[in-house]
């Protein structure tokens, strides 16, 4: 194999209908930018999650039996990690 040939098959359009690996194409700093973004959106998710359980622990009784749920119950989510 030559080199010009090397470098057809590495720069080569994909099949029509193949499937195609979205960072195949782009650099260490493309990959790491679109890992960077998939980790903020993750600890954004987090943290309204966590925001909402403390919404439900400030609920008056009133207001938790409106939607269905116990002072115990909401209690019980309020206390759990961000994480989980």
């Amino acid at each position: 194999m030559t080199m010009d040939t090397i470098e057809t098959i590495r720069y080569a359009r994909p099949i029509s209908g193949a499937q195609v690996d979205p960072l195949a194409h782009r650099g260490f700093v493309g990959r790491t930018a679109v890992v960077l973004r998939s980790l903020v959106r993750q600890i954004d998710r987090m943290l309204e999650r966590r925001r909402g359980r403390l919404a439900l622990m400030e609920m008056t009784d009133e207001q938790l039996k409106d939607i269905g749920v116990s002072r115990c119950d909401a209690h019980r989510e309020g206390i759990r990690p961000f994480w989980e």
